[in-house]
């Protein structure tokens, strides 16, 4: 292009320097009556929305290049805007289009559909159509398809009948060529052709496998083996004699010389690993690791006992702390009526808890529960009061005149005095029956004394009963209740008896398992230490 027919406009310092259309002095190359390829263009922006986007931008390029975007997005939504009507009206005129079109698709459809079912009546209607006349015609009975089936296959003189014998029969061509009879027939031929050929394989094969001929297969194999043998003798004494070498000890180099060598010196390097005379040595090392895990063990043991000694001095001190105080007597008292409730549930009976409450003698408490027996017992309403001491102090005598007290407080025809077994006095039995009293030991925290407990109440029911039938005290049959009572003795004693020793053995065997235990868990320590240091001596032999 002409020189003088450009023009070049200057845009500053803001002209991108990877624009291949600037010129060399920053200018824009441009023909007039084309759109230039840069129009700069100052704007006064009023809408917040604008002025917000390109506020959020920082001044220079990339506000520039937003604004550009910007306005290149608008002028294409202009420019798609002004050509939407075009675009509305012709696809108004095509729908119209489409629908005349389609109007008229459907009425020749309609019409092609009746001239069809027409057509197709006249033909396959099953009554009156054409086609249904046609194949009766045709391939009925006496039809034209019959009647040409009989006419070329029915009866011996048939052209199909005809065909087969000339073909087929006994003279035919093809019986002549296989008959064996006949010395030109296929047969013969075969056999012949076999013949020939068993024979000249079998030439081959005797050939192949003679000596007098040179180039035969076992003439050759024969001296290949020949030329192998001389070869193989040759070199299986050398290796031999290589072998020899290596396993003499005259070699100083041989493999059984080094070997020995090797031997020796792993044997004095395991030696002085092993030797308690090489302070270095790793069985020393070992012994001393052992002495001071032993060391440690001992002092942790002995740790372990002192310790366990102190808590089970505070425990027993706080046991005995608890057996005097009141609150320990009032947890004995709970246990009992705990008991006394689910016994008189399991019964129909009615159990109330009294000690909190004064009874008939005025300010008098005495009497901690009252068993009322149910309305379904022979002696509904009868009421047996129970007396629960877990303090030191009481003797058999003043157990009983408590009770008695406690009878007349409650109103009870029957009292059962239940003793704890850490404080009961030592010569007291387990249980014991005064007259209309009853005297049983029991411990809330062993279930071997529940049997003395449920016994008690089980007399005491049976007492308040048989009063209730309207006979004296005197009149029960106190002979019975009395040997029930020595045989529940005596087997409390044997159980007694039976059940101290058998503690013992639990406590014995809990402290040999505990021990057991500490012991297996210690010794499982030491040998994983003794695994980590041979481990540790394997690597550093290796």
């Amino acid at each position: 292009m002409p020189q003088e027919a450009q023009h070049a406009f200057s845009f500053g310092s803001q002209v991108d320097d990877a624009d291949d259309t600037a010129l060399d002095d920053g200018s824009y190359a441009w023909t007039p009556g084309e759109a230039p390829p840069l129009l700069r263009l100052e704007l006064d922006l009023r809408d917040p929305a604008v002025i917000d986007a390109l506020w959020a931008l920082p001044e220079g390029r990339a506000r520039d290049e937003f604004a550009a975007d910007a306005l290149r997005i608008g002028v294409a939504a202009l420019r798609h805007a002004s050509s939407r009507i075009d675009t509305e009206q012709v696809k108004s005129a095509g729908e119209q289009l489409l629908s005349q079109l389609k109007d008229a698709l459907n009425a020749h459809a309609d019409h092609a559909q009746k001239q069809t079912a027409t057509v197709l009546k006249e033909y396959f209607d099953p009554k009156s159509g054409r086609l249904s006349e046609r194949v009766e015609r045709l391939v009925g009975n006496d039809g034209e398809l019959a009647t040409l089936l009989r006419s070329q296959l029915h009866g011996d003189g048939s052209p199909l009948a005809r065909l087969l014998s000339t073909q087929l029969g006994r003279e035919s061509p093809l019986m002549r060529q296989l008959d064996p009879e006949q010395s030109s027939g296929l047969l013969c031929r075969l056999q012949k052709t076999v013949d020939e050929q068993l024979r000249a394989q079998r030439e081959h094969v005797l050939r192949e496998f003679s000596l007098d001929v040179p180039d035969s297969a076992l003439r050759r194999l024969v001296d290949e083996l020949a030329g192998k043998h001389g070869d193989l003798q040759k070199g299986l004494g050398d290796k031999i004699d290589n072998v020899v070498k290596e396993f003499s000890l005259d070699k100083e180099d041989s493999a059984l010389s080094r070997l020995v060598r090797n031997v020796d010196r792993a044997q004095r390097t395991i030696s002085s690993e092993f030797s308690l005379d090489n302070d270095d040595s790793g069985l020393s090392r070992l012994k001393r690791e052992l002495l001071t895990i032993l060391s440690a063990h001992v002092d942790s043991n002995a740790k372990f006992q002192e310790e366990v000694s102190v808590t089970l001095a505070k425990l027993v001190q706080k046991r005995e702390s608890a057996a005097v105080s009141p609150e320990h007597g009032h947890e004995f008292e709970g246990a009992v009526l705990a008991y006394l409730a689910n016994q008189a549930e399991q019964r129909g009976d009615l159990c109330e808890a009294t000690g909190a409450t004064t009874g008939l003698v005025k300010n008098c408490k005495v009497g901690d529960a009252v068993l009322r027996l149910g309305p379904e017992t022979p002696a509904p309403g009868a009421r047996i009061v129970f007396e629960a001491k877990e303090a030191r102090g009481y003797s058999t005598a003043s157990a009983i005149d408590e009770l008695e007290t406690a009878r007349k407080n409650r109103g009870a025809d029957f009292g059962v005095f239940v003793w704890s077994r850490q404080t009961a006095p030592e010569a007291a039995k387990p249980l014991a029956r005064y007259g209309q009293d009853l005297l049983v030991v029991w411990d809330a925290e062993d279930p071997s004394t529940d049997p003395y407990l449920l016994a008690a109440i089980e007399i005491a029911r049976a007492c308040v009963v048989e009063q209730h039938r309207g006979d004296a005290v005197e009149d029960i049959d106190v002979e019975a209740i009395d040997r029930s009572i020595n045989a529940i003795e005596k087997t409390a004693q044997g159980l007694e008896k039976i059940g101290k020793p058998a503690e013992s053995i639990k406590r014995a065997s809990e402290t040999i398992l505990d021990r057991v235990r500490i012991e297996q868990n210690e010794l499982e320590r030491q040998v994983a230490t003794l695994r980590q240091k041979l481990a540790g001596l394997r690597g550093a032999e290796a």
